[in-house]
């Protein structure tokens, strides 16, 4: 017989041992569970693959659709019904971009066959110009076909682009039906949004039916805005420049304006930077001049356009911050290519407007509101100090001008 002193290590192992019993059938409904989930979620990216296409074409023609709506609202002021104020919008918009295209359309495609033959020389320019500067030794046919920048590719896109616009929409039935469906699906949700917003609502109860409604008028009245004030001003960006790079005779001076006006809208911060990097290029290694002309006239657009063109086109849209809009724009890259990246900053103003609708904000706490008036005032500081040593040389200073806000915000 044991001892009861031995026997109570052995009664106290028994007591924190832990039997796990699994339910079979618990186990199996876990199990489906799980391979369900797994299988619906491989087939949603399964769908996206297949439908990401035609997705990107609803999406095109759900913002022309909200582009059209400021002119759409302001004929239905005059008495016009939805849809003739959505067709005449339309038809005026389509006549006018086939006015551009048969003006310019023949000299944008030769220009860019010049340009894409140019390459070549371009690049011979500027490896003599190293070599000669840096005292190098590069060569120039192994440089250029680690650059896939051989005569013969660039003559097969030169080709491509030389027939023209009717050319490439022949050779191209796809584009052609592309543009179709952005048509007509456009012109529906101009025409019949509506109706459709009505139908989507039915399926909600009354509270959800309010925020939708919410969201939606938000949406297209900011986005649309939004995206109508861009194109104005990419509009007479390019104007402008295009104007300009003729006057001083800049080659290629068309591709090289439409670029300029597209990137500084819809690439945010450095689009201007990036517009005027192609220009430059084609002119610093024989004409230094004419590069220096850009520069300069690119910086004075930039500043009229920050300081008296904007805030009248946009004084009642809304902006988007910096970053978010730069992230935008390399999504939508991703996704979609170089259209996902003119896209991508329309999205993220929608989505920008919505969270500021239903966000709450919240005061900052001791410490951090400490920080943030201690840092302002150590910024305005320092700019009271290089005003006071600019009025002691004698002269006035513009930095503290840039510390102010810029044109935009959040308007509500």
């Amino acid at each position: 017989m044991k001892d009861p002193a031995s026997q109570q290590p052995d009664q106290q192992v028994a007591r924190s041992r832990t039997t796990i019993v699994l339910d079979q059938m618990s186990l199996r409904r876990s199990m489906r569970t799980i391979l369900a989930s797994v299988a619906a979620f491989l087939m949603v990216l399964w769908v996206f693959d297949v439908t990401r296409h035609f997705l990107f074409l609803l999406l095109l023609a759900w913002l022309c659709a909200v582009a059209m709506e400021p002119g759409i609202e302001r004929l239905m002021r005059r008495g016009i019904g939805r849809g003739s104020a959505s067709a005449l919008v339309g038809s005026v918009a389509i006549v006018i971009f086939i006015a551009l295209a048969v003006i310019f359309g023949d000299l944008f495609f030769q220009q860019m066959v010049q340009l894409v033959k140019s390459v070549p020389g371009l690049v011979s320019s500027a490896i003599e110009w190293v070599n000669h500067t840096f005292h190098l030794h590069l060569d120039q046919n192994s440089l250029q076909k680690k650059l896939n920048l051989t005569a013969g590719q660039l003559t097969g896109t030169a080709t491509n682009l030389a027939g023209g616009v009717l050319g490439v929409v022949s050779s191209l039935s796809a584009v052609v039906f592309d543009l179709v469906t952005v048509l007509v699906f456009g012109f529906y949700f101009a025409a019949d949004g509506p109706r459709l917003q009505r139908y989507l609502a039915q399926g909600m109860p009354p509270n959800a039916q309010r925020v939708f409604l919410k969201v939606w008028e938000i949406t297209v009245h900011k986005t649309g805005g939004y995206v109508v004030s861009k194109i104005e001003l990419a509009a007479l960006s390019t104007l402008f420049h295009g104007i300009f790079f003729w006057a001083i005779d800049v080659p290629y001076w068309l591709p090289f304006a439409i670029f300029v006006g597209v990137t500084a809208q819809f690439i945010p911060m450095i689009g201007t930077y990036i517009g005027i990097v192609l220009p430059v290029l084609f002119t610093v290694f024989t004409r230094p001049w004419q590069a220096l002309a850009i520069v300069i006239f690119a910086f004075v657009y930039q500043n009229i356009e920050s300081y008296l063109l904007t805030p009248r086109i946009s004084r009642r849209t809304m902006e988007v911050n910096p970053a978010i809009a730069l992230g935008a724009v390399f999504v939508g890259a991703a996704i979609w290519g170089p259209i996902g990246a003119l896209i991508g900053i329309p999205i993220a103003a929608a989505a920008v407007t919505i969270l500021e609708t239903y966000s709450h904000r919240y005061e900052l706490v001791p410490e951090l509101a400490d920080a943030a008036a201690n840092m302002e005032a150590g910024v305005g500081a320092a700019a009271s100090d290089d005003a006071e040593r600019g009025a002691r040389r004698g002269s006035t200073t513009s930095e503290p001008a840039a510390l102010e806000t810029l044109p935009g915000g959040y308007p509500t």
